[in-house]
């Protein structure tokens, strides 16, 4: 504010403060180079609104997705650490939703939408609704069909292999990873061998047996458990990108006689009698109404003795999906359920719950680790991807890591056992054998 006269940057946090009924806790600085909202400071995220666009984007999407779509064009900025930013807006609104439940909630009613319709006719932002970025997913068919898994599938993962080689660890993990370290020299690398270690052990691998990994991504289970373990696997994918990928690390590796992988839908598997089936962070890609009969699946395809384990993401509550954000640009058509609702659904297939070991405050050191690479790679990755895509992924990894720490999403892993018909898990007695 200079004077009398309000600034865009002073209307624009009014605007935002009146709609979300809280103070606005970072600077804002409008395209002009006005500032208004929190005080400037070291340490004190800005985010900058560089175009009229970012206003037409919210205006015709108001919520999450507009703002995502005016980030991920450009449009919106944040000057300082992205997360940081997006876990102090999250705090002041959580704060006073615990002062009053009623201070702190979108109120976007008839007088805000007239104000916020007044303000960008006098900003000059109307106008037709801006181009949606090329980054969104646009899938068709029956949801859940395997067309459209498919496609769900290659949209997320079929992007460049090149690119995940710039943020993932070597052995190409997506998934959380399992520290057990503190130690500054300890990283992502050594996080990313220690849960796969820990997963086959669970597993009770042991040379020549036999192994599904469904979901396989880009092998770094069944890489693993061929190299270390001895074990024969079949590893199943839907992307291309990733069979091909597998294939190749494993003549490198030289295991091509224990790994077979395909692109296969999981309701298309013929195998039974398996010893150990692992899925890692694939579940959330099968959907609501399928699931029970993925845990049949499960529960169909091992020997009786024989041990599943799936690694998946929850959710605190039951709030299916991952959001408006990860629904339209990284996972298409995925659904996150409550932990107690997953165990349930595993049992009435059958199978018998042995352990259940929450990792939750293991995925921010992950995406940590990732979102650093991309940071230090991130000309790479703009070359790759080209820079809208690159910015979606920033956006990702910042809201998906804060969503971990803050309780609103976890992850587990879920060791499950076929018993006999005599009701014999053949399982020890206790969990020291892969705890060691």
């Amino acid at each position: 504010m200079t004077g009398r006269t309000r600034t865009k940057a002073s209307a624009l946090v009014e605007l935002v403060e009146d709609t979300m009924g809280v103070r606005l806790p970072v600077r804002l600085r409008a395209w002009d180079g006005s500032e208004a909202g929190a005080a400037a400071g070291p340490g004190t995220p800005v985010v900058v609104v560089r175009s009229r666009r970012a206003l037409r984007h919210v205006l015709w999407q108001p919520g999450e997705l507009g703002v995502a779509r005016a980030y991920v064009q450009g449009d919106l900025d944040v000057e300082g650490d992205l997360a940081d930013a997006m876990r102090v807006m999250w705090r002041t609104v959580r704060e006073a939703r615990t002062a009053d439940p009623k201070a702190a909630r979108s109120r976007i009613g008839v007088r805000q939408a007239g104000r916020a319709l007044a303000l960008a006719a006098r900003m000059g932002a109307i106008g037709p609704r801006p181009k949606p970025p090329a980054s969104e997913s646009r899938l068709s068919g029956a949801k859940h069909s395997r067309e459209r898994d498919r496609a769900a599938i290659a949209h997320h993962y079929d992007l460049s292999n090149d690119f995940y080689e710039l943020i993932l660890d070597s052995q190409m993990a997506y998934s959380s990873g399992y520290w057990t370290s503190t130690d500054d020299s300890y990283g992502i690398e050594d996080a990313q061998h220690d849960k796969l270690d820990l997963v086959c052990r669970k597993l009770g691998l042991e040379a020549g047996m036999r192994m599904l990994d469904i979901g396989c991504g880009w092998g770094s289970l069944s890489l693993y458990a061929a190299r270390t373990y001895g074990v024969h696997v079949t590893g199943v994918t839907l992307s291309s990108e990733q069979r091909d990928y597998v294939r190749a690390r494993a003549a490198e590796q030289g295991v091509s006689d224990k790994v077979d992988v395909s692109l296969t839908h999981f309701r298309d598997l013929l195998a039974t009698d398996v010893d150990a089936v692992a899925s890692l962070e694939m579940g959330e890609h099968v959907g609501d109404a399928e699931y029970a009969d993925f845990c049949s699946s499960l529960y169909r395809y091992c020997r009786p003795g024989g041990r599943v384990l799936i690694q998946q993401m929850s959710r605190s509550t039951d709030t299916p999906g991952g959001g408006p954000f990860i629904e339209t640009y990284i996972a298409p058509d995925m659904h996150m359920k409550p932990l107690a609702k997953t165990l349930a659904m595993i049992t009435d297939a059958g199978l018998e719950i042995r352990d259940v070991q929450v990792m939750r405050e293991h995925y921010p050191l992950t995406v940590a680790a990732w979102a650093r690479n991309l940071q230090h790679r991130w000309d790479e990755a703009c070359a790759l991807v080209g820079e809208e895509t690159a910015r979606v992924w920033r956006l990702y990894l910042a809201g998906g890591s804060l969503a971990f720490e803050e309780n609103r999403m976890g992850v587990d892993q879920i060791l499950s056992v076929r018993p006999s018909e005599a009701g014999r898990s053949a399982m020890p007695l206790t969990p020291m054998a892969w705890l060691a």
